[in-house]
């Protein structure tokens, strides 16, 4: 009786055993491959509680969140024979636990070797077709679409994704990075040169012509007065003339009289003449009143 007992209780304990060996779970964030005998046999990516044969089937997990993976600096020679460090981060997911397994093995870390040679491969094939104004300008964006186009196509084999591939830094070399400083101080200065030169011809240019319409206006405003003043004159001996017609006898006294007084006015004038000369003679004898 007491031996029938304990059979019984290792039968409940292989039981319970083999039924906590034969249920798993999914997490939401996995994806589950299942092997029996180390050949897979069927891929579970829907979370929650499953079931497997115990003891002869395995369960591997994979991650089936966005990965991040940084490769370490690599020196890359560019078009324009500049050497830079560049940094960069790939970020891929596992889309197929199946070809993944076969390929690199039910680690998830065996990838990330692969991951390493590809991405510096295709860095040095793309960065070695660009100039470094490029790199560092807005086309990286392009720049590194071609580089991820090439890193998914070489990596499409091992049942991942690559989503997207970045430069984190690019340096220049420390032996080459004051002598490319020094170079792009005097292609600067270069072209501080060169404007200011363009810049002087250009106020030179407009300084000139300012100058040229300054005569232009000045000579044509002289001509101008000189006219008016010419048809002023004109006008006023004109009218002189006519006045003259019309009584000379009035305008020869008024002519006179104006002598007198330019003449006379001042406190210390002095004029020697005769005074028989005509000019004083308003001042020996008026004038005779007209006949009406």
């Amino acid at each position: 009786m007491m031996r029938s007992g304990v059979i019984l209780g290792i039968v409940l304990l292989v039981a319970v055993a083999a039924a906590s060996s034969a249920l798993f779970t999914v997490r939401q964030t996995d994806q589950v491959l299942i092997t029996q005998f180390g050949q897979p046999i069927r891929i579970i990516t829907e979370p929650g509680l499953h079931a497997k044969i115990p003891f002869i089937q395995t369960v591997i997990s994979f991650d089936r969140r966005l990965l991040d993976y940084s490769t370490p600096g690599e020196e890359v020679i560019l078009s324009d024979q500049r050497r830079l460090i560049v940094d960069s981060f790939t970020r891929f997911h596992i889309t197929d636990p199946l070809q993944y397994f076969q390929a690199v093995g039910a680690q998830e870390d065996a990838i990330r070797a692969r991951l390493n040679s590809v991405v510096t491969s295709a860095l040095r094939r793309v960065l070695g077709n660009e100039t470094l104004l490029a790199v560092l300008s807005a086309d990286r964006g392009h720049i590194m679409g071609l580089i991820r186009d090439q890193v998914n196509k070489e990596m499409s084999g091992f049942g991942v994704a690559i989503e997207d591939v970045r430069i984190r830094r690019a340096d220049l070399p420390e032996g080459n990075t004051q002598a490319i400083l020094n170079r792009m101080k005097s292609e600067r200065q270069r072209a501080a040169s060169q404007a200011r030169a363009e810049g002087a011809e250009a106020s030179a240019k407009i300084r000139a012509d300012a100058e040229r319409d300054r005569t232009v206006l000045l000579a044509d405003a002289r001509a101008t007065a000189d006219k008016l003043r010419g048809q002023g004159e004109a006008a006023a001996i004109a009218t002189s003339a006519a006045a003259f017609g019309r009584d000379p006898k009035f305008f020869t006294i008024w002519r006179t009289l104006q002598a007198y007084r330019d003449g006379l006015a001042g406190a210390q004038s002095r004029m020697i003449v005769s005074t028989d000369d005509d000019f004083f003679k308003m001042l020996r004898e008026a004038p005779a009143t007209p006949t009406p």
